[in-house]
């Protein structure tokens, strides 16, 4: 992506972000509010340092990462259920942030902050060594066609990186409702040396009370389509 000469005067959520293919759909009125009203309170804006997140969140607790929250219901609701440990959310499209920081508003939520930004940089700069205790990347894009399939960010490399920023025993877990993608997921987490599969090798996981089914997840379910969970411990 071509950069905005502009960009360095807007705030850092407003930035270009140049990473990715990023499709951004419009932000409703209240969504764009939710960036003026509290960002300020609920965003991070990306610096390519590490974070002090105990400082971020005003204590020290166990850190959930939930990478591509897409509307952030699934998120919202985990931080509400899970008072105990402190959650970061990454997203880089401007409607599922904002929806979502409207709605941790609306319940004064203290466990939640977020980025808008590509995962891979957060990863690699903001987020120090052995740190995280769990991850999740639920419904990534699948990205279906074959010549897309190097797209995918469950990769090698990725999960390598992911690894490398985990507690010790810390937990990822993915799902997906695309059974090429499922089968991918697998044999890339298989064969990972940082990780082991928590319920037996190349065995798929029954889905944990923790992940709800979202409304996107119940509209595939009536249409017939599977989903597969895969929890890896580091």
């Amino acid at each position: 992506m071509t950069h905005d000469h502009d960009d360095a005067s807007k705030p850092e959520y407003m930035r270009r972000i140049r990473s990715f293919v990023l499709r951004e759909g419009r932000m409703t009125p209240a969504q764009q509010r939710a960036f003026d009203e509290h960002w300020a309170r609920f965003g991070i804006d990306y610096t390519g340092a590490p974070q002090n997140f105990a400082e971020r969140f005003g204590r020290t607790a166990p850190l959930v990462l939930e990478i591509g929250f897409g509307n952030g219901e699934a998120l919202a609701w985990a931080s509400e259920h899970d008072l105990e440990r402190n959650f970061i959310g990454v997203e880089v499209h401007g409607p599922g942030v904002g929806r979502l920081m409207n709605a941790l508003a609306a319940r004064d939520a203290q466990n939640v902050r977020l980025y808008k930004h590509d995962a891979v940089e957060v990863l690699e700069n903001e987020i120090p060594e052995g740190t995280l205790a769990e991850a999740r990347i639920w419904f990534p894009d699948p990205w279906h066609k074959k010549r897309h399939n190097k797209r995918r960010i469950i990769q090698p490399e990725f999960v390598a990186l992911l690894a490398s920023r985990m507690a010790p025993n810390g937990l990822l877990h993915l799902a997906t409702d695309w059974q090429p993608y499922a089968e991918h997921m697998l044999e890339v987490m298989e064969a990972a040396p940082a990780w082991r599969n928590a319920v037996g090798p190349g065995q798929y996981a029954e889905k944990p009370d923790w992940r709800i089914e979202t409304h996107f997840e119940r509209r595939g379910l009536k249409l017939g389509h599977g989903v597969w969970d895969l929890l890896y411990r580091a």
